[in-house]
């Protein structure tokens, strides 16, 4: 019999969220100070003390929601924090406030037009707070009488008694409800809402009264007070959703499952043009709210010129976002024209943004950064390593140095080791290129690539040099 028994024990495991790491995943906040000064190393950010400071002061901006329809574009060199900074803001404005990211190469690969693409990601990052009141009976459960006809054929009958802790009042039931009551396993000392417009029951828990009733309850019983005052409230539910859910909600047949399916497809204006409607009927009736949010577009010189006209003219519109570009471009054309322009970006747009730029990191700033990689991708350095290690991101890249973390830590574990060394990093600088390194040996061997598009002057260049 115990063989029997034991035989049937099924281990139940905690199941807990795995977040895969990634390059901006120890980025928890800005880590700024109540006076909006940067700390140098705080929530995963190191240096670029000034533009976190100008980033805080657009985050506070937002929360105020002062910044609707105006640009912030942040400039600087390759690895120099732009995509962290945004992350960063992301993490500070929480969940409440709508972030979208985007590359700006995305739109060419999606089956909608550019314009449309745009369009969907800006409604992404524009929540609408509706809140709704509904009239509730709240109550502990003094009694529950339910009747059934001796025939056992017929509709049951019976009575449900509730109580605060000011009143009693008895209430008739009908067949539904005593349903729905039989059903949620109701009885007497549980503390139960009932919603009168929908005539949803939902149990709050066990009285605090019924605390001592031992064996009725079991390990997993949540006890809750009596509610106080009147039965009958009135409460206040808010729900959160962005003008995308609602567009596409309302322009497919099946409703809220093309939610579901990802194939939203373009979204006809008149739609659009109604949701605009309601929502502004729902603010002057103090139903709902809007939450301007981010729309963050990564490789925003990637834009050809209409994507920019459509963008300049949309931020002029009262429904916009907050629009947040990064590149690392300096002067070039702007694509599909022939002009040069700074970033990329066509001057009139240029004029609505402020610009925030990145400055590289120095070599204290770059050991701090690998440091905190590293104990993400939990790999244990020497400090001799890490010196290493920091010399080479000072000569190459920080992104470089960022890959051969986990490869020289493969490395250090191949030969059983628990801490990686110097020789691991130099084993692995010796196997994975870095860009200089990769050029100079095209340089070298560019006679034996299949195609050689180098010419005479600039093989002279090389030999020279």
């Amino acid at each position: 019999m115990a063989a029997a028994a034991a035989a049937k024990i099924v281990e139940v495991r905690e199941t807990t969220r795995v977040e895969r790491i990634g390059a901006h995943s120890h980025i928890r906040g800005l880590g700024l100070d109540d006076s909006l000064e940067a700390r140098h190393v705080s929530q995963g950010m190191v240096g670029q003390v000034s533009a976190r400071r100008a980033v805080g002061i657009v985050l506070h901006m937002i929360r105020d929601g002062r910044i609707a329809g105006r640009a912030v574009l942040l400039a600087g060199q390759p690895g120099t924090g732009k995509t962290a900074i945004a992350t960063a803001l992301a993490a500070a404005l929480g969940q409440d406030t709508p972030f979208t990211s985007m590359a700006g190469s995305e739109i060419y690969s999606l089956e909608m037009s550019k314009t449309e693409a745009i369009t969907q990601a800006i409604r992404k990052s524009i929540g609408v707070r509706i809140k709704e009141e509904s009239e509730i009976i709240e109550g502990e459960v003094v009694e529950v009488q339910i009747e059934r006809p001796a025939s056992g054929v017929g509709t049951k009958v019976g009575k449900l008694i509730l109580k605060t802790t000011d009143m009693e009042t008895v209430y008739d039931l009908g067949g539904k409800m005593i349903e729905s009551l039989l059903k949620e396993k109701v009885q007497s000392g549980d503390v139960i809402t009932i919603d009168k417009a929908t005539g949803k029951i939902t149990r709050l828990g066990r009285s605090f009264a019924r605390a001592r009733d031992y064996d009725a309850t079991g390990q997993q019983t949540r006890f809750v007070q009596c509610p106080e005052g009147e039965l009958q409230k009135r409460k206040e539910v808010v729900h959160t959703v962005t003008l995308h859910e609602i567009d596409v909600i309302n322009s497919r047949t099946h409703g809220f499952l093309a939610l579901f399916s990802g194939d939203t497809g373009e979204i006809k204006p008149e739609v659009r043009e109604q949701i605009n409607g309601k929502v502004a009927e729902w603010r002057e009736e103090g139903k709902a709210e809007i939450i301007p949010g981010v729309l963050f577009i990564d490789e925003v010189h990637m834009l050809d010129i209409e994507c920019f006209s459509f963008l300049n003219r949309a931020l002029e519109n009262e429904m916009s976002p907050i629009v947040i570009m990064a590149t690392n471009r300096g002067v070039t054309k702007i694509r599909g024209t022939n002009y040069k322009s700074p970033h990329g970006i066509p001057l009139d747009l240029l004029d609505r943004t402020i610009i925030v730029p990145t400055q590289p990191y120095d070599e204290k700033e770059l050991r701090e950064i690998l440091s905190i990689r590293c104990e993400e991708e939990d790999c244990q350095m020497s400090d001799n390593a890490l010196t290493v290690l920091t010399r080479i991101c000072k000569e190459t890249s920080l992104r470089y140095g960022m890959q051969l973390i986990m490869t020289s830590s493969l490395i250090a574990r191949k030969r059983k080791a628990h801490e990686v060394d110097v020789e691991d990093i130099k084993r692995a600088y010796q196997l994975f290129f870095d860009e200089g390194r990769s050029v100079q040996f095209l340089r070298e061997y560019q006679q034996e690539f299949m195609f050689n598009e180098m010419d005479d002057k600039e093989e002279m260049e090389i030999e020279n040099n």
